[in-house]
């Protein structure tokens, strides 16, 4: 039986694409992956599938054609953080699936700022903003988080000033990698003001 690759493509250019990702793209018979993470790569002889909400779809047509076929699925970022990978766990075995990890979003925007992040706490929303993230940013100097299309960057900017936060810097990574890249740097007020942020990684410190 064929393993499953769970792929890592990195924040989205294909200049950070590890070379064995590549190699294992090229070597497979199906790629599944999100419309832009496929758009990577050249796959003009590949048999796609793209990743919408159809994840029990995607799962059946692993099971139904991984003997036959090799399969990749490819995540954006790396797939040990916030991936579909978690979906792909409670259907497969730990020994079906082979992952190759990726340079994730959150690595790449650290990178940019020069700075380190061993210091800091990584999350997510999770679709909610609530006592423990108001917690998690009160009792850390540093945290990471991802956010999605509910709770952009000066959305929760607004509800950190809100609840008291003031002196905290905060830094925002969009379309990172990608040619309309933007990082921003403000207080928490300045990044309340800007608007029409894209799914981004922020930064929250202390001044």
């Amino acid at each position: 039986m064929n393993k499953i690759y769970v792929l890592g493509v990195g924040p989205g250019s294909s200049e950070y694409v590890l070379p064995i990702v590549t190699r294992l793209v090229g070597e497979s018979d199906i790629i599944i992956g999100g419309r832009r993470n496929l758009d990577i790569f050249n796959l003009d002889s590949k048999r796609k599938m793209i990743i919408q909400s159809n994840l029990k779809e995607i799962v059946d047509f692993i099971k139904d054609n991984r003997e036959q076929y090799k399969i990749s699925v490819l995540v954006s970022g790396d797939p040990g953080f916030y991936s579909m990978l978690n979906y792909l766990l409670l259907h497969f075995d730990q020994q079906e699936l082979e992952v190759i990890p990726g340079i994730s979003s959150t690595q790449y925007l650290i990178s940019r700022m020069k700075t380190c992040w061993q210091d800091a706490v990584l999350t997510s929303l999770h679709g909610r903003m609530d006592k423990d993230f108001l917690n998690t940013v009160r009792n850390h100097k540093k945290v990471i988080l991802l956010t999605d299309n509910q709770y952009s960057p000066d959305k929760i900017a607004r509800y950190l000033m809100e609840k008291g936060f003031l002196h905290k810097k905060v830094t925002v990574g969009e379309n990172l990698s990608y040619d309309d890249e933007r990082i921003v740097e403000g207080s928490l007020q300045e990044i309340a003001e800007m608007r029409n942020f894209q799914m981004s990684v922020m930064v929250i410190e202390d001044e």
